[in-house]
């Protein structure tokens, strides 16, 4: 079976696919920035708060961490209309690639806590600071060098992850794939000219991680 790739089809639509992708990296950006606020505060209560939070954010980021994000998004976006609260396809995939991001950010932020030594904690408290003082003067600056590489790997499967968007009509890089797709019929042009463009973005943004986490945190991280 001969099979004649015709680039050239799709080479013009290239503007609309790269518009898709800047909505990609929108949509992983804001539910990374997201969940690090929310993994921030959960890695806070579950190092330092009382039991009965503990115990709260331990459902949450169990909850989160044991079921398919897809099914997350599809509960926000289905469900939570019957219970008056609908929201737009945008704003439910938002919501719930953050949620998820969150509880697996908690983890990983928590890690980072355990490696400050209590001297130093101790130290803060001598002086005065606050605890959420403690958090951003000492425990932050700290465990930056180590969490940095996990926090960037998983930058970087949420953007790839925005590809689950599509299934509820938003029109990130896969959904303009799907939508020029049903137009050309050229299947394979189409995908391989997608998956191209995911890997430069990912290249792009590991190297761009890299170069900040060697620049200003010391990380020990591979620019290539």
């Amino acid at each position: 079976m001969d099979i004649t790739l015709q680039f050239g089809q799709i080479t013009p639509h290239l503007p609309y696919l790269l518009g898709g992708a800047w909505l990609s990296l929108q949509i992983a950006f804001l539910a990374f920035c997201g969940g690090m606020m929310l993994g921030l505060l959960g890695a806070t209560a579950l190092s330092f708060g009382p039991r009965w939070l503990r115990a709260l954010v331990g459902a949450y980021v169990g909850f989160f961490m044991n079921t398919p994000q897809l099914v997350q998004i599809y509960f926000i976006f289905f469900a939570l209309p019957d219970a008056g609260l609908l929201m737009e396809p945008y704003e439910a995939v938002l919501l719930g690639m953050t949620l998820n991001a969150g509880a697996y950010l908690t983890e990983i932020q928590r890690a980072g806590f355990t490696s400050i030594h209590r001297t130093e904690l101790e130290a803060a408290q001598t002086i005065g600071f606050s605890l959420m003082q403690s958090v951003r003067y000492v425990i932050l600056p700290h465990i930056m060098k180590v969490l940095f590489p996990p926090l960037s790997n998983h930058y970087i499967l949420m953007t790839l992850g925005t590809s689950m968007a599509a299934i509820f009509g938003v029109e990130e890089l896969t959904g303009r794939a799907l939508n020029l797709n049903s137009q050309t019929f050229r299947s394979i042009e189409v995908f391989s000219i997608t998956a191209g463009l995911y890997i430069v973005i990912t290249f792009i943004a590991t190297t761009l991680l890299a170069l900040v986490g060697r620049g200003f945190f010391r990380a020990r991280m591979r620019i290539l």
